[in-house]
Order: structure tokens, then sequence, then C-alpha cells
């Protein structure tokens, strides 16, 4: 069954490449759920600054709701809509996939954005990332997304990880994606490279 349509129109502003805004096309394509997306330049985030009061991507506006920050907008579509689920319904579980994106935001992403930034060791950093790598292929061990069925963990990080087996798209130049792409080594046979084919294939907001 096709999920009913939000009343109001939701929109978004995203810029070229950013993975955060790609969290939230991958949410709302997951919940068969449109979205009208504004595009921003890189060099003049004017727009985006005069909606929500800062300068960072992705913004939603739903009606006279604001939201930034994809963490933020995420939790804001799962309260909505919360059918097909980025959560699983068990509280222990759910509290598992919690954990994991909130270690991922706030302490995996702390790395390649310190590389990214010259800030603290660059080798230390590159090592975090690739002692990081063995978790998230154990994660993978029989079974094909991050947490057992598709959900949040796999939002939250594909758009990151995603370059270590796709590599840069053509005309992206971002700095921080240069570094995922360049940091993050990954085998042959290493799991990682399959869930990545299988979250890229699934569907946009």
């Amino acid at each position: 069954m096709v999920p009913p349509q939000p009343l109001v129109l939701i929109r978004c502003y995203r810029i070229p490449f950013s993975t955060n805004v790609e969290r939230v096309s991958l949410a709302a394509g997951h919940k068969g759920l449109e979205i009208e997306w504004i595009d921003v330049a890189p060099d003049d985030r004017s727009p985006v600054e005069a909606v929500s009061g800062q300068p960072l991507v992705p913004v939603l506006v739903a009606g006279d709701e604001v939201v930034s920050d994809s963490p933020r907008i995420l939790d804001w579509l799962e309260e909505r809509f919360p059918a097909p689920p980025l959560l699983p319904r068990d509280p222990v579980r759910r509290a598992e996939v919690q954990i994991f994106a909130d270690w991922f935001n706030r302490v995996w992403k702390r790395f390649p954005n310190a590389i990214d930034h010259g800030t603290g060791d660059p080798a230390e950093h590159a090592a975090e990332m690739r002692r990081a790598v063995e978790r998230f292929e154990a994660l993978l061990s029989g079974r094909d997304y991050l947490c057992g069925e598709f959900g949040l963990a796999d939002v939250t990080a594909f758009p990151f990880l995603k370059y270590a087996s796709l590599g840069l798209q053509a005309g992206d130049t971002d700095s921080f994606h240069a570094v995922l792409a360049g940091q993050l080594p990954l085998r042959p046979d290493s799991p990682l490279h399959a869930w990545v084919a299988r979250v890229d294939a699934r569907p946009r907001g």
C-alpha cells in the first residue's frame, strides 16, 4: 500500500552532493513521500539563512514548521509519517538503532571532519575511520542492512560510507567527500560494497 501523501507541501533546501541532504531523500523515498526540493548554490546560502537563520542544509519547511539539521528532520519525518518505519517497534531494538545513529553523528563523523578542517593528527583520525570499518562489516554479517531491516542506521551512514565503494561522483569537488573517498579503503570482498549497492538502489524522495 502506498502511504498517503501529506496535506501540507513539504519543501526542502539542498545543495549538490550534500551527504546530509541524501539522508532526508532516502528517508522520504522509504516512506513514499514527495518533497519539493529547492536548490541553493553552495556559495550563496542566503535563501537558507533567510528561512532558517543558519546556513546549513538540509532545511525542511512544511506549513509554518521549519526544521534544520538532518537528524532532527529524520525524527520529524518518523514522528509524522511512521509507516513504513525507520525505527523498530520493539523498544530495545529501537534504542540500539538510535544509539548507533547518535554514535555515528557525534563520534564517527568527527574524524573525517577533523581531517577536512586540518585539526588534530590526520593519521590518527584516518586510523579511527579505518578501525570503524570492521565494526560496520561486522554489523552486516549475515544480514542485508546495518541493524537488520532497512532503517535509520542505513539512512544515517550510507551517504558517508558510500564513498568507500563508489568514490567521488563526477563534478563533486567537496574536500570533505574527498576525505571520505580516500580514507576508507575496502577489501574487494568487504560486505560494505554489497550494502552500498543495496541502499543505493532504494528510492529517493
